[in-house]
């Protein structure tokens, strides 16, 4: 089991259950901090002393107050700290939900398992725990499965992000276009756009744009 494990969580009584249960497990060291910043030069400085960290957890959602800090939320502290630590396993405990955001996660940041805060969220991270220390297998709560099922997912790119946000804004697509002739993006014709958009609304059961916006903004999209 892993011995030495980081919780990344803001709230008290979280970091307190958390830490029970990771007990159970016979995990001999827990520490936990509550700031983003905090946590990435915990870890640093635990490689720099010879005992790094087996398994970071964390949140993603960090309450702002009077301490200024450079990473301010959970899925940019899971960047940086996949950044620097390639092979570490990381486990994120959120009651966030939106499909967008665990699909980054887990396709551009490689955590190894997404637990939805519940409540039976604290069992279910002990369980995921358990299965991720024992392969390379990864562990999703079954209530946001779907972001990570092959058939329900869309590489969305930046020229799809930006289509959407021209649309929430109100833009006709002739506008669309000269904005994107600005950014030297393409294709830019009003055709490839037309598409484009069509495709989008086709996938995500859109009636109209605006509620291709609706769905976009559900999914943390925009």
């Amino acid at each position: 089991m892993f011995q030495k494990v980081l919780i990344a969580e803001d709230m008290d009584y979280i970091n307190s259950g958390i830490k029970s249960e990771l007990t159970k497990l016979g995990i001999a060291q827990i520490d936990y901090v509550q700031y983003c910043d905090e946590a990435l030069l915990k870890l640093k400085r635990a490689r720099l002393d010879g005992a790094p960290y087996d398994l970071l957890i964390s949140d993603l959602s960090f309450d702002v107050d009077a301490k200024i800090q450079q990473i301010t939320s959970g899925d940019q502290l899971v960047k940086e700290v996949r950044k620097e630590f390639p092979v570490l396993k990381i486990a994120v405990f959120s009651i966030e939900d939106k499909t967008f955001t665990i699909q980054t996660l887990f396709n551009d940041y490689k955590i190894n398992a997404y637990v939805w805060k519940s409540r039976e969220g604290l069992r279910e991270l002990k369980n995921a725990i358990q299965k991720i220390y024992k392969s390379d297998s990864l562990y999703i709560s079954p209530h946001c499965a779907n972001a990570i099922v092959k058939s329900e997912a869309i590489e969305i790119i930046d020229y799809d992000l930006f289509l959407i946000e021209c649309l929430s804004k109100g833009y006709l697509q002739e506008q669309i276009s000269t904005e994107l002739k600005e950014k030297n993006w393409s294709p830019t014709s009003i055709s490839s756009i037309e598409k484009r958009l069509k495709f989008l609304r086709e996938h995500f059961n859109a009636n109209t744009p605006a509620h291709l916006v609706s769905i976009a903004k559900d999914l943390g999209l925009v």
